[in-house]
């Protein structure tokens, strides 16, 4: 999917126009007779090797020739030798340069894409990622050119999306991808909301939904990630990622507790149906399967502890453990609300084993299960716990 399209032709470069005919791409045609001294210019610039010399040949063109058609001709020359240099500000200039001359030029926007996810830049690949989701947009929206019949130019059209199909498919990617990779939890959520207003009908934007509420969950902003998880549902009620993260949002809340419960049931019912997509493998699918059932059985679990059904809140607990067991946070979670609530029915031995279990866990319920273990009479022995365990 890492591709994006630049123009090879010696003699011409040819573009899509909305008021021009087929060709395999978007944007102004511009062409070059044989022969003239244009095309020997051009001839000798594409034998150049990417460089200071081809650069000098450029500016030589511009000075004899660059007005017109001829100018956005060799402002998109600029722009692919200065990618291949790795200029990412010229390409940035000089692309600039060819969206004023030519606002639909889809290749020198996807070479802008490809310039800002080489150099690492964010804004600049959502700024250029959205040129390309304009381009596009506006294409499919174009009438039929003056003299073209309504189905030939229907025909045209969808051949030309066909061919930038990939393009298109490199620069959600490279937007997806830089989107994944922010750190900042609020920061990311942005851009993932960005995404899936630039790119509403990709393949990806149900996950970019879902992981904008995931990341406002992570930086601790509950308005939006509620905003987010049941803006979600509401057009598909059955995305069982967000039903287990408002059963898990909810399970502890006196006023949403039947929200919770109903929502986890849902997510398992789901689950118990659910069908492997074609581009997962077994491992991963099968993993990605029983941390869903585990952390549906938890919350399931907390509802029936608020409602005061601790001993159905313990088979629950006792469902989630093993299914919990390949990630640390929420196994961790599940073993301390277990051990918790076996303390509060008073089965102490039971409840010591299980938070004994969790202090020698990496993650934030370590103090928690210590805070209880103090006070039911501490963590057990190592040799305490192999024996209870035979």
């Amino acid at each position: 999917m890492r591709r994006f399209m630049v123009c090879a032709a010696i003699c011409a470069i040819l573009v899509m126009a909305a008021a021009g005919g087929a060709t395999a791409q978007i944007g102004k045609s511009v062409s070059v007779a044989a022969g003239t001294p244009e095309d020997k210019a051009l001839t000798d610039i594409y034998a150049a090797t990417d460089g200071p010399d081809k650069i000098a040949l450029l500016d030589k063109f511009m000075a004899d020739y660059g007005k017109g058609d001829m100018e956005l001709l060799g402002d998109q020359l600029y722009v692919q030798s200065y990618l291949a240099q790795k200029d990412y500000a010229k390409v940035y200039e000089y692309g600039d340069k060819v969206l004023a001359l030519d606002p639909d030029n889809f290749s020198t926007a996807v070479i802008m894409v490809h310039a800002a996810e080489e150099q690492g830049d964010s804004a600049k690949l959502f700024d250029a990622g959205q040129k390309v989701a304009a381009i596009v947009t506006r294409y499919k929206a174009a009438p039929a050119p003056e003299g073209t019949a309504a189905d030939t130019w229907s025909a045209q059209r969808q051949g030309v999306l066909k061919t930038v199909e990939g393009d298109v498919g490199y620069v959600q990617y490279a937007l997806l991808n830089a989107a994944y990779k922010t750190t900042d939890a609020t920061a990311r959520a942005a851009l993932l909301e960005r995404y899936a207003a630039t790119f509403p009908d990709s393949t990806y934007t149900v996950s970019a939904r879902e992981q904008t509420a995931i990341a406002y969950q992570q930086a601790q902003n509950a308005p939006k990630m509620l905003a987010a998880a049941q803006s979600l549902l509401t057009s598909n009620p059955d995305d069982i990622s967000m039903l287990i993260l408002l059963a898990d949002t909810w399970c502890n809340d006196p006023a949403h507790l039947d929200k919770a419960g109903t929502y986890a049931q849902h997510a398992l019912d789901l689950l118990s149906q659910a069908k492997k997509p074609d581009n997962v493998d077994d491992d991963q699918w099968q993993k990605q399967v029983a941390i869903q059932k585990g952390l549906a059985y938890s919350s399931l679990g907390e509802v029936n502890v608020n409602k005061n059904r601790n001993p159905q809140a313990i088979d629950e607990f006792k469902q989630a453990s093993p299914l919990l067991k390949a990630d640390t946070f929420s196994y961790a979670q599940n073993q301390y609300r277990l051990g918790f609530t076996l303390a509060k029915m008073q089965r102490i031995p039971e409840a010591r084993v299980v938070l004994t279990e969790v202090i020698g866990l990496n993650s934030p319920y370590k103090a928690r299960a210590l805070d209880t273990l103090n006070k039911i009479g501490g963590p057990i022995s190592s040799a305490k716990t192999s024996k209870k365990s035979s």
